[in-house]
């Protein structure tokens, strides 16, 4: 494999969580690359669910390091947490986790900025997770945030700590936000980065050992391609870079040592929070597409539990998806919500202005106006159970992927219909 590159081309949500857990089985090294808590990666394991945020998914993979790579911003309250439940449920992962010491902490008055910045905004509100991610990467891009290798020494990070929440607790005052108690703050913060304090090491230093050696190395992308803080629907985005150029700044591997992008594209669209949605269903579709959230593959946020917005697949993000982040092999998922509808629509151009066109905007207010056309397809009604190859899909579904292939001029390499690691059919050839 050498190093392969996971990411999802839409509005996040597409099934990142299972995809790492079947690429790990090749890999010697899973890195999260970008972004923090705010993501919600789930995985399904003989009926058993496991939702994560900071850890890579790679971690239900036994003797799979994983890695929290520099680019990323980490909550060490969320972090011990999650680690706690993880070992309490598969059993010690000491030497299999490792957070870079050139990563950022994301430290409780980030999450009260965030909170207080989107009630600000009103209606205008970016629709965040409210975890503080967007002001940790601001402090980082303002040379003022926490890194991991400063809480190597306990007593001297508690000094920068201290100092930092002063100087928080100021602005939130400026802001008409509460303080942060001081003494029950620094206590929180200071028991969980104890936990993690064992954790930290120079990743960097790490990976490109592994590169040396040949090693197996994924690189697992959190959001998805059109939340990126250049390339997606700015300002409707995440403070990161959510692209495969994002996972090697995030982690430190050179782009010669790629050998393939995975792309993973949801058979229908779907995005949380605010911002333009062109192919979003009116709402008894988006309703059926949805679920009722009784079943972990429903629509609904693994870190918010949001209902999200959902509408028909959008072959001209997606193809912008594809070739920002030069995606080598496709993997589509969900294809089995589809087989309750006997007609299926796929968007492959958007009409504005009386004009037809396939490239995507930068513009979102022009991309509000877009009017995406439509080509229509018969649906196969049966469920999709037991298939192994693509050849086992009914002939409708068939052609529901192999158009999906010829649009964006990349091989389908697997097709997912459900969250269990067996649900998938592959494509031999591809």
């Amino acid at each position: 494999m050498g190093v392969n590159i996971l990411i999802g081309l839409q509005w996040g949500d597409e099934g990142k969580g299972k995809f790492v857990d079947i690429l790990a089985e090749r890999s010697e090294v899973v890195v999260r690359c970008q972004g923090g808590a705010n993501a919600g990666h789930t995985v399904v394991i003989g009926g058993e669910v496991f939702a994560l945020h900071l850890i890579p998914s790679g971690i239900l993979r036994d003797g799979v390091v994983c890695v929290i790579g520099n680019g990323t911003v980490v909550d060490p309250i969320a972090l011990a947490g999650e680690l706690r439940e993880i070992q309490a449920r598969i059993g010690e992962v000491a030497g299999r986790l490792l957070i870079s010491d050139r990563a950022h902490l994301v430290l409780p008055w980030h999450r009260r900025l965030d909170t207080l910045a989107e009630k600000t905004l009103g209606a205008s509100s970016i629709g965040t997770t409210l975890k503080g991610i967007g002001p940790a990467y601001t402090d980082k891009a303002r040379r003022s945030g926490l890194r991991w290798h400063q809480a190597r020494d306990r007593d001297a990070f508690a000094a920068r700590f201290r100092a930092s929440l002063r100087e928080a607790n100021r602005l939130l005052g400026i802001l008409g936000g509460d303080p942060l108690p001081e003494q029950e703050t620094e206590a929180e913060v200071m028991e969980a980065v104890d936990l993690l304090r064992p954790h930290i090491a120079d990743t960097v230093s790490l990976l490109h050992a592994r590169v040396r050696e040949g090693g197996n190395i994924l690189l697992e992308g959190a959001q998805g391609t059109m939340l990126d803080v250049d390339f997606g629907t700015y300002p409707f985005v995440t403070s990161s870079n959510t692209t495969a150029a994002g996972c090697l700044a995030g982690s430190g591997i050179p782009p010669g040592s790629v050998q393939d992008v995975h792309g993973l594209l949801k058979a229908f669209t779907t995005r949380v929070g605010s911002g333009p949605f062109p192919t979003e269903a009116e709402a008894a579709t988006a309703a059926r597409l949805r679920g009722d959230g009784h079943n972990q593959w429903d629509e609904f946020g693994t870190t918010t539990g949001r209902p999200r917005r959902c509408g028909w697949l959008d072959l001209v993000v997606a193809r912008y998806g594809t070739r920002v982040n030069g995606v080598t092999r496709l993997h589509l998922t969900k294809l089995d919500v589809l087989s309750q509808f006997p007609e299926l629509k796929i968007c492959t151009a958007y009409r504005l202005d009386g004009a037809v066109g396939s490239d995507f905007p930068a513009d979102t207010g022009r991309l509000l106006n877009c009017e995406p056309v439509y080509e229509k397809f018969p649906g196969w009604g049966e469920p999709l159970a037991g298939c192994r190859t693509l050849d086992d899909f009914p002939p409708e579904a068939r052609n529901y992927v192999r158009r999906i292939a010829e649009f964006l001029e990349v091989e389908i390499a697997s097709v997912s219909y459900g969250p269990e690691r067996g649900q998938t059919a592959f494509d031999p050839s591809a």
